[in-house]
């Protein structure tokens, strides 16, 4: 979204982007009480193992929206170099010997950690440190860096950032979802203009850990 911002007032001064790091869900309610003009989120369903789609239509039912398909993103572990502790995968949270620093309620990457800790019957009163959170994934790996945490969950391009080892266990959807409404508005045009464009597309890519997952017109 920094990225976006950026190529969007390059390009067309008089146009300006905000956005606020509240969660996937913040996001959802943000459209909900029309707060927003757009929301990017990446909610996994635990039931059906599949991003965003049953969200929109659980809390945005009464709402014309329309999902669009943006970016996939790795999601992973962010450990400490060279990952002294071994850290492998979601059993490993467990462990006594393990801190782990969270992200908020509401957030993507919380609700996906929660799906996996299910699946394994891991409760989450196991982990060592559910409880304490981080509202971006940069505060996790920054977190993580300075040694006050074992690991977290985030994307690679936290890790990459700090320099820090990553574990990778998934690839996300990471869409966004607009009224249909805004669809025809001039600014949202000149923002998936932007989106569309090769010089956004490499300097996402820059990052690392993010592949470009677009269908359709936008």
């Amino acid at each position: 979204m920094d990225i976006l911002a950026d190529k969007l007032h390059e390009k067309y001064p008089g146009v300006s982007l905000a956005s606020s790091h509240i969660g996937s869900m913040g996001g959802i309610m943000a459209l909900k009480k029309d707060e927003t003009h757009f929301a990017t989120i990446h909610l996994l369903d635990e039931e059906t193992g599949e991003y965003n789609k049953s969200y929109l239509e659980k809390y945005l039912g009464d709402k014309k929206i329309k999902l669009i398909k943006f970016v996939k993103r790795v999601q992973g572990f962010i450990v400490q170099k060279d990952n002294p502790k071994g850290i492998k995968d979601f059993r490993d949270l467990a462990r006594d010997d393990i801190r782990y620093i969270n992200r908020q309620r509401g957030a993507g990457t919380r609700i996906l950690l929660d799906y996996e800790l299910k699946k394994l019957g891991i409760d989450v009163t196991q982990v060592n440190g559910y409880e304490r959170e981080e509202s971006t994934h940069l505060g996790v790996a920054a977190a993580v860096q300075a040694g006050s945490a074992d690991c977290g969950l985030g994307v690679y391009s936290a890790a990459k950032i700090f320099k820090l080892n990553f574990i990778p266990v998934c690839n996300e959807e990471y869409d966004i979802a607009i009224p249909e409404e805004f669809l025809g508005h001039e600014n949202i045009k000149k923002l998936f203009q932007i989106i569309k464009s090769d010089e956004f597309r490499k300097e996402v890519e820059k990052l690392g850990g993010y592949e470009f997952n677009l269908e359709g017109d936008l």
